[in-house]
């Protein structure tokens, strides 16, 4: 199985870098929102892809900004809390997604990281009839704002214990969400869970969740 390297369009002037794999018999797929002043070559993200990958589910991993809006937002950071923004990218990635011919009726869901949670769900509200689970590392739902209450596929938000101040915004966020929800927290980690052995934690929580997620699909 080697990476599709794609260019997926978002907008004007916004055709993004995708690497899409989909292992063989996949049972679902999974489009990662990458963090603040993070790319879709996160070694965080890039560790629990491929954990997802050998439990049989495709990933998409892309950029959410071009190239220009990187330079501009390393400057500023007037991109990487443009909620509205990296949703609508999302968005139309999941479109793309869906529209390939490996991606062809399987169930999708999205993981979120840092900011890319809030797009996650965001996204998640959007599209319905699509997404039907999403994952939160380490992430800033409370930042989706009233999107909460639109979200009606299953959230898992995985908190480090030791991140604190997220682990309180995360609660708070749960509460706002109608779908079904869980708060999965890391005893002893910290918000980028570099502690060792907690990021293998988030890949099988996650892990978990999405394949459910298949098994919720294949009994309807």
């Amino acid at each position: 199985m080697l990476p599709e390297t794609a260019r997926i369009p978002t907008g004007p002037g916004a055709d993004l870098a995708g690497d899409l794999e989909v292992p063989e018999g996949a049972r679902g797929l999974v489009a990662f929102a990458h963090g603040s002043g993070s790319s879709r070559r996160s070694p965080r993200n890039r560790a629990v892809a491929g954990v997802l990958r050998d439990a049989g589910l495709g990933t998409l991993l892309f950029d959410l900004l071009t190239e220009a809006e990187e330079r501009t937002d390393a400057a500023t950071a007037g991109h990487r809390f443009d909620i509205p923004l990296l949703a609508r990218r999302l968005v139309a990635a999941v479109d793309w997604l869906t529209a390939q011919r490996a991606a062809a009726g399987l169930p999708v869901g999205l993981f979120g990281a840092s900011t890319g949670a809030a797009a996650a769900l965001a996204a998640a509200a959007d599209r319905p009839g699509t997404v039907r689970a999403v994952v939160s590392r380490g992430g800033r739902p409370d930042l989706a704002g009233d999107a909460l209450g639109r979200v009606g596929a299953p959230v898992l938000l995985i908190v480090g214990g030791e991140d604190r101040e997220v682990l309180r915004l995360n609660e708070q966020a749960a509460a706002r969400l109608v779908a079904p929800c869980t708060v999965h927290v890391v005893p002893g980690a910290t918000h980028l869970f570099e502690e060792p052995g907690a990021l293998d934690q988030v890949a099988a929580a996650a892990r978990d969740w999405f394949v459910r997620m298949a098994r919720r699909t294949d009994a309807a």
